[in-house]
């Protein structure tokens, strides 16, 4: 019996939500509450045509990387609104490549 060898090839491709909660926390030094948070981060995200599923969709997902990233120590959260923490550019997808 042939035993047939599968060979995967994994890619860890940029995660741009992350990313653009990551470069508007990390540009200023206040608290956002989420609503005004993800309006920034999907302008930013429409700019780079890197929308894609829906608004809705995407304000699902950013809400649960946001959450994540709180979770991991790398945001602040008080009450409903957030701000980003001296470790939040290990967040980003350029973090790992330049190590």
């Amino acid at each position: 019996m042939a035993i047939t060898k599968k060979t995967r090839f994994s890619r860890r491709v940029p995660d741009h939500v992350t990313d653009e909660i990551v470069n508007v926390l990390g540009e200023e030094d206040r608290f956002f509450g989420f609503n005004d948070l993800f309006e920034v981060v999907y302008g930013r995200l429409k700019e780079r045509k890197a929308v894609s599923g829906g608004e809705e969709m995407l304000r699902l997902r950013a809400y649960e990387k946001l959450q994540n990233l709180v979770t991991r120590g790398m945001i602040e959260k008080e009450g409903k609104e957030y701000k980003g923490l001296d470790r939040l550019a290990e967040a980003h997808s350029e973090f790992d490549a330049e190590e």
